[in-house]
């Protein structure tokens, strides 16, 4: 399809009448669709559609194919002005305009308070301001390594430039010379509380300018302006623009203009039919309420994310019994493996840390692929989401204190959004040591428990780490990879060979039975697995025999595993992890679920922040030693 986003000089008088009356029909459905539901954003929707409505009009879609793969994106990043979205893709065909205002915030129903990938044309669900301008300059960065001839709009507030993860992402697009990719700010001046110049200083010109943005200031309600400008930044701009808007709150109504209140209010039926008749818009809102009561079957094809290439896993690196190696090493060696054989479809990202994570040796090899967006966690968790639902296999490596802990809300988002993301976790645990407690990610199963879609794994050794990292590269959805900091031993079998060898495959949910035993079962993972089977083997010198189980993916318990092994009845989980949220807490619902009374369940985990030293000194003053798990299976058996 030729490109024709806006491909005309300049607009007509005659198409300038056309796009207001549109946008004051569309005002018209914002203020019934709010007023119908009770609740919503009616303010910064009103200063918003005449852009909106232009945008629409002219940038490179297709109604009738909202989802091919070079089309412009239309990020909405103050997702709370969905009242706008909604109007205006309703008035350009993309779904029947009276489903959204009927529907508006009605539970079972796609018409969500924030806007929602559910509906046609809306390719992101947002709301958590600043996540969706970041995830914008991941998707206008894919456009760009793979040269497609697409652009990146992002419709953004004034108050959401407050957030500073915003000034973290527009640092990036500069970095990367996004020319492709322009925002754009319905600059109101007014937020929930008030002026946004009394909430918190900001010059918004100069701020964009001095991360070497271009900044075109224009009035938000003049459409001649609005569309040369945007015709400007897509075929003549050399750099990211950023057009700050000047509106009027509640445009269009009198009694609504420049009242912060009406940002997150709706009106009253009373000032509803004031408005609509300032608007000389129909009021049929008793149509409205009364389909509204109705059932309906809504039912939208969305956008899906464009699918990753297909991926050719490779031959796993085997490593020698002999071999202690770290994790991350095997992390890195696989990655760099994988890029060897899928050359352009793997993209990399980096915040600082690429020798520690061991991306580095891809970064040498594939700069072109490798993104260095340095101490910015929270922009490049999506950042680098964007990415990956735009047609390349993307992995995060970073430590696990900021994978995990830092940037929960925006992997929560990312989860929400369906996207593609595989972040490698380093540094967990008490197995970091030296670097003390504030680095000592301890809760990484904990946060996870608390998404619903993200996938979790915590490989034992550096073959079953390469095995996993090749797995996921396969696998659709978000992955979490989390591994200790030091240097481990090849896991064994009783036979002396390697347990995760030639002959081993990755499933996600089975737990590997490393030693076999019937007095009691250690239920491990990661770090401390050397450790559980060093425990075995002294307990076996006392004729104790335990069972040694390997929990690589904790979020999917092998029932097939456990069923036999709560016929033991006593189980130690041992984990270098909050002790209050992790594996043992699994266990324990687990045996609750499944109401499984004859199992006695001694926890052994971390109680209190860690000490700074070597690892095997802050595990001894953890109560994580070999020695304590061999007394605590003693004692309690």
């Amino acid at each position: 399809m030729e490109y024709r986003s806006f491909n005309k000089e300049t607009i007509s008088k005659k198409e300038i009448d056309t796009l207001k009356n549109k946008a004051n029909t569309c005002r018209g459905d914002i203020l019934k669709m709010t007023s119908i539901a009770n609740s919503g954003h009616p303010g910064g929707s009103m200063s918003s559609i005449d852009m909106l409505t232009v945008l629409y009009e002219y940038a490179h879609l297709n109604n009738d194919n909202p989802c091919f793969e070079n089309r412009d994106r239309i990020i909405i990043s103050n997702g709370h002005i969905s009242p706008a979205v909604y109007s205006i893709l309703g008035r350009n065909n993309y779904f029947d305009i009276d489903d959204a205002v009927t529907y508006f915030r009605k539970a079972g129903y796609p018409f969500e308070g924030h806007v929602d990938r559910k509906v046609p044309g809306v390719e992101l669900i947002s709301g958590n301001l600043g996540q969706g301008f970041s995830s914008a300059v991941g998707i206008a960065l894919a456009n760009k390594v793979k040269k497609n001839h697409s652009h990146t709009f992002v419709m953004m507030g004034d108050g959401e430039q407050q957030k500073g993860q915003i000034v973290e992402s527009r640092r990036v697009a500069r970095k990367y010379n996004l020319s492709n990719m322009t925002v754009l700010i319905d600059f109101n001046q007014l937020q929930i509380s008030g002026s946004v110049h009394d909430i918190m200083i900001q010059d918004l010109k100069n701020e964009y300018e001095a991360t070497g943005w271009e900044v075109i200031e224009i009035n938000g309600h003049d459409y001649k302006s609005i569309y040369e400008t945007l015709r400007y930044s897509v075929h003549t701009a050399v750099k990211p623009v950023a057009i700050i808007a000047k509106t009027i709150m509640g445009k269009g109504v009198s009694f609504m203009k420049n009242e912060e209140k009406w940002h997150g209010q709706a009106l009253s039926e009373e000032q509803l039919e004031k408005a609509l008749k300032e608007l000389n818009i129909e009021n049929n809102i008793k149509f409205y309420k009364n389909r509204r009561k109705e059932k309906r079957n809504i039912s939208y094809k969305k956008c899906k994310p464009v699918d990753i290439p297909e991926i050719d896993s490779g031959i796993p690196i085997i490593y020698s019994k002999d071999k202690k190696l770290d994790n991350r090493t095997a992390f890195g060696n696989a990655l760099l493996d994988l890029a060897d054989s899928n050359k352009g479809k793997i993209s990399v990202f980096d915040c600082d840390l690429s020798g520690s994570v061991r991306t580095n040796k891809f970064a040498e090899k594939y700069p072109e692929y490798f993104f260095q967006l340095g101490i910015q966690e929270h922009s490049t968790a999506s950042i680098s989401a964007g990415m990956s639902i735009n047609g390349l296999l993307t992995f995060w490596a970073d430590f696990g204190v900021f994978a995990a802990d830092e940037v929960f809300n925006q992997n929560r988002l990312n989860e929400i959004n369906q996207t593609n993301l595989k972040i490698v976790a380093t540094h967990l645990g008490l197995n970091v040591g030296e670097d003390g407690k504030t680095h000592h990610a301890l809760n990484y199963i904990g946060l996870m428990r608390a998404y619903f879609r993200t996938k979790l794994i915590l490989p034992a050794d550096p073959n079953q780490t390469d095995k996993i990292i090749r797995y996921i590269a396969t696998k659709n959805g978000n992955y979490f990879i989390g591994m200790g900091r030091s240097k481990t031993d090849i896991i064994l079998d009783d036979n002396g060979e390697k347990f995760f060898g030639e002959k081993y495959n990755f499933e996600y949910g089975k737990i590997d039975i490393i030693r076999k035993g019937n007095d009691a079962v250690i239920l491990t993972y990661g770090s401390l697995l050397p450790s559980a089977i060093k425990a075995h083997e002294r307990l076996l010198k006392k004729n104790i025999k335990v069972m040694v189980l390997n929990v690589s993916s904790p979020l999917k318990l092998d029932k097939d595993v456990l069923s036999k092994a709560v016929k033991i009845g006593n189980f130690f989980t041992y984990e270098d992890h909050n002790i209050y949220n992790g594996l043992g807490s699994l266990i324990a619902n687990y045996l609750v679920d499944n109401n499984i009374k004859d199992v006695n369940l001694h926890k052994m985990g971390v109680k209190e922040y860690g000490k700074s030293g070597s690892y095997e000194e802050v595990y001894k003053f953890a109560g994580l030693s070999v020695e304590d798990l061999v007394k605590n299976i003693e004692k309690n058996i």
